[in-house]
């Protein structure tokens, strides 16, 4: 048996029990058994996997949703891992990933301002709360990072965006849409929100980017921020950002992002 931690966070405790659906589906045909334990301090799931094909499902499971590096003296420079904003402080240097750390004590990935200009903005000196709003930056957004430093005299660890990131982030940029960010939501709310909020037409896909997060992508010429009064009311326990193409092309000028 295995018991490991998911890269993935729960918002309430509700949302285990969809967690558990999840798995069992997505571990169907394997010989195998997933039970939820629980919910660390930091909101991360942890769950055992027993049974002949426990190898596999773990495997599969490391591939598709990714796993907690747990213990600070497992983690590697260079590594590539899923973690989520916790902290925005939008007049200083830097932005704060939580990436599953939490042995012996929790820690912060840091990614400092001059690592984001540099890969965001053609390494213009632009102030850490403009690459916020232009990238929607917000607490619980689910970012993909590569780590590069570690200290662990200091417990100190900083990263930089991941290339799987920032290809997410040209892709988005190039289909030139709009895209309401929903953290904290399952699958059908958000669903039902916009049926409620009578925006279906408004919007050609919902992308996964976490058991709880999604990227709405909105028709051409439609504006993002414009669905947030409506969509916000039936999501109220739920944080939204907006992520505007055109805008990042309009700011940057540079080929990356256009």
């Amino acid at each position: 048996m295995f018991t490991v931690t998911l890269s993935a966070k729960v918002y309430n405790a509700y949302q285990l029990k969809q967690v558990n659906d999840i798995l069992r589906l997505m571990l169907k045909g394997l010989k195998v058994k997933t039970e939820i334990l629980g919910a660390t301090r930091r909101r991360w799931i942890q769950v055992s996997v027993s049974g002949e094909d426990e190898e596999v499902a773990l495997h599969y499971l490391e591939k598709e949703i990714g796993l907690c590096p747990e213990d600070f003296a497992k983690l590697k420079r260079f590594s590539v891992i899923k973690g989520y904003v916790t902290a925005l402080r939008k007049t200083g240097e830097k932005i704060y990933v939580d990436a599953g750390i939490f042995k012996p004590d929790a820690i912060d990935i840091e990614i400092p301002l001059h690592r984001l200009q540099a890969q965001l903005v053609d390494g213009r000196k632009v102030a850490l709360q403009k690459i916020i709003n232009l990238f929607g930056f917000c607490e619980n957004l689910p970012l993909t990072v590569k780590v590069y430093s570690i200290n662990r005299k200091d417990n100190h660890v900083e990263a930089t965006l991941s290339e799987k990131q920032l290809a997410q982030y040209r892709e988005w940029v190039k289909s030139l849409l709009d895209r309401l960010i929903i953290l904290g939501a399952s699958a059908s709310e958000v669903k039902q929100a916009l049926k409620m909020a009578r925006c279906n037409r408004d919007v050609i896909d919902i992308e996964q980017l976490g058991f709880f997060e999604w990227a709405v992508v909105c028709k051409l010429g439609t504006d993002a921020a414009g669905l947030i009064p409506k969509i916000g009311r039936k999501l109220r326990n739920a944080n939204l950002t907006i992520f505007n193409p055109r805008k990042i092309i309009s700011f940057t000028e540079m080929p990356l992002f256009s």
